[in-house]
């Protein structure tokens, strides 16, 4: 029987009502999926509708119109204890690690909450969360640091840890280097991709930074203005674009 899709979005679309003033319409029936180990980027500059894409995605706000399916189940409605199961296949990665943990915690704490809330006993959340550490390049005793106490890259590892802990089959990862230094991106990108080849982790990668995908995607969308205005493998994309926003997007990194 063959594989569907671990994401498919179709028709989505976010319209914003404000008080007094016109609709705006963030996200404009937009289709697309995510197959199986795939990673698909998502590029566009602020306010292209990118980051609303990923906050309807993970239900962070409720779409206007449209469908999101998730390893086939359709997650467009859920709430409560059925939102928290998909959650089981979805995690995510946010650009700013800091503002992602809670300050009055370790990180061992935030890596091993969501492994806490499916039962285990703290035993093995210690030995669980030294091992994902340690998968995602941090020595074990970081458990025991604060958010505060570490940089940006490795507060990000740690992020990308607590993410994989209980082994979703998607992960979307919101500007997840844009935050940081040049040489720690690569190494951030460098971690993503071991992690997706050894298990098996589809990723919607967002970014405004067309460089970045084309090194790490295998499919890439253009947003502007909340439509997806091209789309194609990277390196075909920046050789050839079609749309005239695209073609602007890679003449400003040129």
């Amino acid at each position: 029987m063959p594989v569907g899709p671990i994401l498919r979005v179709d028709n989505l679309t976010k319209v914003f009502t404000r008080k007094g003033q016109p609709d705006f319409t963030a996200v404009d029936h937009i289709s697309f999926e995510v197959e199986p180990g795939q990673c698909l980027g998502i590029i566009g500059e602020s306010g292209s509708g990118k980051s609303t894409v990923a906050n309807l995605i993970t239900r962070l706000i409720d779409p206007t119109e449209g469908q999101i399916v998730l390893d086939g189940e359709d997650i467009t409605r859920l709430k409560g204890r059925q939102l928290q199961t998909a959650y089981r296949k979805m995690q995510m990665v946010f650009q700013t690690p800091t503002e992602s943990f809670d300050p009055r915690h370790t990180l061992g704490d935030g890596v091993g909450e969501s492994l806490r809330n499916f039962g285990l006993d703290q035993s093995e959340v210690n030995r669980e969360v030294a091992e994902l550490l340690k998968q995602c390049g941090l020595p074990p005793e970081f458990a025991k640091r604060y958010p505060h106490q570490v940089s940006g890259g490795q507060c990000q590892r740690a992020a990308i840890a607590r993410a994989i802990a209980i082994q979703p089959k998607l992960l979307i990862c919101d500007e997840a280097t844009s935050a940081l230094d040049v040489t720690i991106q690569t190494e951030i990108l460098a971690l993503l991709s071991d992690l997706r080849r050894e298990l098996n982790l589809s990723i919607l990668f967002i970014c405004h930074d067309i460089a970045l995908v084309q090194q790490f995607c295998d499919w890439v969308l253009v947003m502007y203005k909340g439509s997806i205005v091209e789309e194609g493998v990277p390196d075909e994309v920046i050789r050839n674009p079609q749309n005239d926003y695209t073609k602007r997007l890679i003449e400003s990194i040129l």
